[in-house]
């Protein structure tokens, strides 16, 4: 790992996060308690030596980066690839309506998530692309503490690249909107969080 340390830090809660509708590409905004979880994750992260902040381009996540980026002191740096899996036709929708639209096709992409391909969107294994070409941007810009905004999904293939997993062992991976992940060169993963 050409790192020292990389903070990943999932956007915040958004009001599609409380209604279970897949964002993907698309976006809702940032609810109060979302805005507390930015709040507070930038209280965490204040006292670490993060050099560069990395956000993907999409708007919850830009959101919440600019939050952290103000208690830090570091401006934002968009970065393409740090873009949530692209949900296609699936975006914005619940999961019975996906259901109910494409009959039996969730448990179809239980049993091949890795290289199940969204109608009309993407996989996890185009996204681990992206992320392996992310890690190299950013250590290309000659970060060594990155703290990278993205999303939940992306987040997994970020984490992958940088620990090694195998697919189900990234896949596996939840990120919560209320905790950073801290990734260290020997492979630890530590979580940063708030006390309740």
């Amino acid at each position: 790992m050409p790192f020292e340390s990389v903070y990943l830090a999932r956007h915040s809660q958004t009001e599609w996060n409380t209604t279970g509708r897949r964002q993907g590409r698309l976006d809702s905004p940032l609810t109060q308690l979302g805005l507390r979880q930015a709040h507070q994750n930038a209280a965490l992260l204040r006292p670490h030596p993060i050099d560069a902040i990395f956000t993907s381009p999409l708007p919850r996540a830009r959101r919440t980066a600019e939050i952290l980026a103000t208690a830090i002191g570091l401006p934002v740096h968009r970065l393409e690839d740090l873009a949530e899996v692209d949900h296609g036709e699936w975006s914005g929708l619940t999961s019975a309506e996906i259901d109910t639209a494409w009959p039996g096709r969730r448990a179809e992409r239980d049993q091949t998530k890795y290289t199940f391909t969204f109608p009309g969107g993407e996989s996890y294994a185009a996204a681990d692309l992206r992320a392996e070409r992310a890690l190299k941007l950013v250590a290309h810009a000659g970060s060594r503490h990155p703290l990278l905004v993205s999303h939940e999904m992306i987040g997994r293939m970020l984490a992958k690249q940088l620990v090694g997993l195998t697919p189900a062992e990234a896949l596996a991976r939840h990120q919560p909107s209320d905790v950073v992940y801290v990734v260290r060169p020997d492979g630890t993963i530590n979580v940063l969080k708030s006390p309740e």
